[in-house]
């Protein structure tokens, strides 16, 4: 048998190929979609131009309604937290007490239980409204099973314009990466609005 196989060139050569694919093959394959360090630093969501901050990962976007996707730094093996953003055109979407309304209802909790704080403001010439809350986050896809996520916080930011549709922004994770990563966020979110001047 073994000197059948010896002899048998076409069969040693497909064996030999088997190996040096198993050498070279990338530890992540090709159908995977992991998050990356690299380009685009800058993207544009609506009509506002976004930096990723240092030390943040994209991601290629896990849905066609995120029109980008990040990840924050998290220390230990604390999960990072997502950073995902949406933008649904002219006059959809609905407003920002609607989608504030729907970010708060995302947790188990009453909304009188998880401390939420709804702080409004302009940058530039644009509408900002910052949205926290923290407790046990239901994590899922809208309308579909939920994975309730405790000691989980949300940092949201909705950018208002009207010409070319609000901009939606949501972060959620471990109540403690989010708060780290909270300045960054921030800075993130009014560095696009300020740099943006209506037409």
């Amino acid at each position: 048998m073994f000197a059948e196989i010896i002899m048998n060139k076409p069969l040693i050569a497909r064996i030999l190929r088997f190996f040096i694919l198993m050498v070279f093959l990338p530890a992540d394959p090709l159908w995977r979609t992991p998050a990356t360090g690299a380009e685009p630093v800058s993207f544009t969501v609506g009509h506002f131009q976004f930096e990723r901050p240092e030390g943040w990962l994209w991601v290629n976007p896990s849905s066609p309604m995120r029109k980008a996707e990040l990840t924050a730094p998290s220390s230990g093996e604390a999960s990072r937290p997502e950073v995902t953003f949406f933008h649904f055109g002219p006059g959809q979407g609905g407003g920002a007490e609607a989608n504030i309304g729907r970010w708060l209802a995302q947790f188990q909790e009453a909304a009188s239980e998880i401390s939420p704080a709804i702080e409004t403001g302009v940058a530039g010439k644009t509408k900002v409204t910052f949205v926290k809350a923290k407790g046990t986050f239901l994590s899922g896809m809208p309308g579909g099973p939920s994975t309730p996520r405790p000691g989980y916080a949300l940092y949201g930011a909705i950018l208002e314009n009207a010409k070319y549709g609000d901009v939606f922004v949501k972060m959620t994770g471990p109540a403690e990466a989010v708060a780290s990563a909270g300045e960054a966020f921030e800075r993130m979110i009014k560095t696009a609005a300020a740099s943006h001047t209506v037409d």
